[in-house]
């Protein structure tokens, strides 16, 4: 083989004294750190969240699956972790980058260090690294592939570490729903939270609503139970005839993880299907795109997408603008909207589209995550414009 068509190798500096942790990148580029959470090596795409609060549900966010969260907040840990703040049971998440050392809790609500919640869910975090500089390498590369590893007993692997990202076939194309959501079709009544009481109970339902469950965030299945829905949720793989036969009053599309073109292809016939019955429709983030893809238009992979809160999207019907929370890194293309089919949201960043309603059906989308609270109650309104459909219907 002659030297010019050699491989290109990448030359990594010596690990240092006080480092046992890492996150390496498909480039080969190595970001030193200390270990944090449970020693290990997790593969999947690096993306940041500028989010300042709501770290624990960040990580417990289904729609995750696949991802590294490199948090832009220096300060994570602060509050501690708690039951109560659990978006799933089981986090999705790949492992996480931070500026700095766990934050001890400082909250009354705190029930557990977040280093020692992080090791009983498995995750491997990294801490000490340069967010910054790693956070412009994603703004202006896209998300690479990387390794977040941690090893407490030895150096680390690198060569191995970069080959496992190298290998890691990235989300484009991935369906990932399947490996989120649930496996059997269950009832929920919870509701919303309250300082002092916990949550509710919702025990006198007016409207029954299919949740399908692409890997929902749990906080939306409470809002949906704390405006009067009594609500069933289905698996990702359900069909029409699953749903229709609960008799819904109206379908719900989930957020979750992954391509919404490889999960539509098993959940846009459902939704074809149970549009074509005139059932009200609503959807969030996988569930805009999946609703999207079933009306004709078309969804892409975007350069860095849109991960934190005190993201601004204007309601273009109204005017007002809304203060939301994002998590997601693909996007439906304004130009592939088909006749009927009107754009309502607008992202006040970057002009991505957010939000369509379907003319003369009671059908309608969001991009953001209305359950959040970056607002704080910004865009709770959408849970109950679902219900005004719905009564509408009787």
């Amino acid at each position: 083989m002659s030297e010019a068509s050699k491989p290109a190798t990448t030359t990594v500096a010596a690990q240092p004294p006080n480092a046992n942790a890492a996150l390496v990148l498909a480039s080969g580029e190595v970001f030193w750190g200390r270990g944090a959470g449970a020693p290990g090596a997790s593969v999947g795409e690096v993306c940041f969240n500028t989010s300042i609060t709501g770290y624990q549900e960040i990580l417990t966010d289904p729609s995750y699956a696949g991802q590294v969260i490199t948090f832009t907040f220096p300060h994570i840990g602060n509050v501690g972790a708690n039951p109560e703040d659990m978006e799933t049971i089981t986090p999705a998440a790949r492992g996480a980058v931070m500026r700095v050392d766990i934050t001890d809790p400082a909250s009354w609500r705190a029930a557990q260090h977040l280093d020692a919640w992080l090791k009983s869910h498995n995750l491997t975090a990294v801490t000490g690294v340069d967010t910054r500089r790693l956070t412009r390498l994603i703004r202006d590369g896209g998300a690479p592939n990387g390794v977040v590893a941690y090893k407490d007993d030895g150096p680390l692997d690198i060569p191995a570490l970069v080959a496992m990202a190298q290998g890691f076939p990235g989300l484009e194309g991935l369906d990932l729903a399947k490996d989120v959501s649930c496996a059997q079709t269950y009832s929920w009544d919870t509701t919303m939270w309250k300082l002092g009481q916990g949550y509710g109970t919702q025990t006198a339902p007016k409207h029954h609503v299919v949740a399908v469950d692409f890997g929902a965030k749990q906080n939306i299945l409470r809002c949906l139970a704390a405006e009067g829905c009594k609500v069933t949720v289905v698996p990702a793989t359900a069909t029409a005839e699953d749903i229709l036969a609960h008799r819904p009053d109206g379908l719900f599309l989930s957020n979750g993880p992954g391509d919404p073109a490889a999960t539509g292809a098993y959940a846009v016939p459902m939704v074809k299907d149970v549009m074509a019955t005139g059932l009200p429709v609503f959807g969030i983030c996988l569930g805009h795109q999946i609703l999207a893809l079933a009306l004709g238009a078309k969804t892409s992979k975007m350069h860095l997408g849109h991960r934190g809160a005190n993201q601004p999207v204007k309601d273009l019907e109204t005017g007002k603008v809304e203060i939301t929370s994002q998590n997601h890194g693909f996007v439906v293309e304004r130009g592939s909207l088909p006749a009927g089919v009107v754009e309502t949201h607008r992202s006040l960043f970057d002009g991505a589209l957010e939000g369509i309603r379907v003319d003369g059906k009671p059908v309608f989308s969001v991009q953001y995550h209305p359950e959040a609270s970056p607002g704080p109650q910004d865009s709770h309104y959408l849970f109950k414009r679902f219900v005004a459909l719905m009564d509408e219907q009787d």
